[in-house]
């Protein structure tokens, strides 16, 4: 026997995404039901952890020490042949924040949502969505009990990086190889390192990605790699170059790895839809992350308050239609999509540098005097000694 849910909203994940939309369109009257497949939010984990600072208060969320594991001093990037760029807080600025405990963020999101008003229901694996006369009125599922249908005007897609609802619904939401990164970190303890500065080494250690060690303060880090998709031509590109890295690091090396995870991430710069009719697709679903970073909390809890925005202005008229939804797409769109074009194109074109050039790049930023570093500042000086590192997208620094 099936058994039936009826809600204004069903969201298909409770990652930071999915409990952003359940709690704004819960806060704005919608009867809210989210949806979470694994038996605990936020585990088993697939994230380096960290974040910026200043987007928190943008989104309506108040940073507290239960899921702050450590605050960053600054960032080092380091080249291939060993070049560093350290940076403090005060050049940083928005690019240095902190080091999370992120099953405790995720489930701190996720409680806000229960407070404003959405029921959660964990260990339900949704496999396919529900139509009627070909309108989309709500998704199926699998849970402990049985299974279940849940019928909603609308639905939301945050079912992470492996997104199928969106796929379901009809919607585009492929990749190209050169836009995926295969990753895999560690969990290291016994390191001997900052404990309060990001590392990010760039070069051929990571073909068309980057080494991040990010500490959690007592000789403890997530260290982890990214490689770019069409980079990889064997079956562990990422773990082998994770571990040659790490063995030839002496702060590194001496260390153990009590945990390890793995995964894929998008690095394009959001998908051409992100609405249809009855449907939003928000975070790593809607393929919106930093392409450059592969950073992608941020982008899920705005793209995720968004959603549940419109949601609660849609709720008011009654219409759920794509038209009806299009201010979703609108408002992220002009929040991020500048950066994360400038931030797509910086990627395509650093992977395609050889370790000579890089060093000369850092270099270069050693010898600059740049007030605040963010990605944007660093394209405009070597767009003065590298152009060609910046051509097709000029117009954009």
């Amino acid at each position: 026997m099936v058994t039936r849910y009826d809600c204004d909203v069903v969201v298909v994940g409770a990652g930071p995404g999915g409990s952003m939309a359940a709690r704004y369109a819960a806060e704005g009257g919608m009867k809210v039901i989210l949806l979470e497949k694994k038996a605990e939010i936020g585990a088993p984990l697939r994230c380096a952890e960290g974040v910026a600072k200043k987007w928190l208060a943008e989104v309506g969320i108040t940073p507290d020490p239960k899921w702050i594991r450590a605050d960053m001093k600054g960032a080092i990037i380091r080249s291939p042949s060993g070049y560093t760029f350290q940076l403090d807080e005060s050049k940083a600025g928005s690019e240095v924040g902190y080091v999370l405990e992120r099953h405790l963020f995720d489930k701190h999101l996720a409680e806000l949502a229960a407070k404003a008003g959405a029921k959660i229901m964990m260990r339900v694996g949704v496999y396919g969505v529900i139509r009627e006369n070909g309108k989309l009125v709500g998704v199926k599922a699998h849970t402990m009990d049985g299974d279940i249908e849940v019928y909603a005007k609308c639905v939301v897609a945050a079912d992470g990086y492996e997104s199928q609802v969106g796929r379901w619904a009809g919607m585009d939401t492929n990749v190209k190889m050169s836009d995926i990164c295969s990753c895999i970190q560690y969990r290291m303890v016994n390191l001997d390192i900052a404990n309060d500065y990001c590392e990010f080494i760039i070069g051929g250690d990571a073909p068309g990605g980057y080494i991040w060690v990010f500490p959690k303060g007592d000789g403890i880090a997530n260290v982890g790699i990214g490689v770019m998709g069409t980079k990889c031509k064997h079956g562990a590109d990422a773990k082998y170059y994770l571990d040659k890295y790490i063995a030839k690091t002496p702060g590194l090396a001496k260390g153990e790895i009590v945990e390890v995870v793995g995964g894929f991430v998008s690095t394009c710069p959001g998908l051409d839809e992100t609405v249809d009719d009855n449907i939003i697709l928000v975070g790593d679903a809607a393929r919106v992350i930093d392409p450059i970073t592969g950073g992608g909390i941020c982008h899920a809890c705005r793209t995720g308050m968004y959603a549940g925005k419109v949601l609660a202005d849609c709720f008011k008229t009654g219409d759920f239609s794509k038209k009806a939804l299009k201010p979703y797409d609108k408002m992220w769109r002009d929040r991020m999509e500048d950066k994360l074009y400038r931030n797509f194109m910086a990627k395509e074109k650093l992977a395609t540098l050889d370790d000579e050039t890089i060093d000369e790049l850092i270099k270069l930023i050693m010898d600059s005097d740049i007030k605040e570093v963010n990605v944007y500042n660093l394209l405009k000086v070597i767009k003065e000694k590298f152009p060609k590192v910046v051509e097709g997208f000029e117009e954009l620094i």
